[in-house]
């Protein structure tokens, strides 16, 4: 079965200001960090279940190469990115909003 995955808006800004912060680090890390999310995609429509769940309901999948969590709920034959968040910050305070 191949799962559909869809992004939420705060996912996706999640990731916008994940790219800015690596592009001021240093320029082109943030295109590194992006073109791992096909990698996620792939994993998410294939095996989203293999997830452990964190919190309230959500599954986490860790990233290989940088420090970030996707966070998504696995509703009938969807997966559903909720956020995408640096390793180091508060999730269960980001999750509750």
């Amino acid at each position: 079965m191949t799962w559909r995955v869809i992004v939420r808006p705060r996912a996706e800004a999640d990731l916008r200001g994940a790219w800015q912060r690596y592009e001021r680090e240093q320029a082109g890390w943030g295109d590194e960090f992006l073109r791992e999310l096909p990698a996620f995609v792939r994993s998410l429509q294939r095996h989203p279940e293999r997830a452990p769940y964190y919190y309230r309901g959500l599954r986490r999948l860790l990233a290989a190469r940088f420090p970030h969590k996707i966070f998504y709920p696995i509703v009938a034959d969807r997966v559903i990115v909720f956020r995408v968040l640096h390793a180091k910050q508060d999730h269960r305070h980001q999750l509750a909003r």
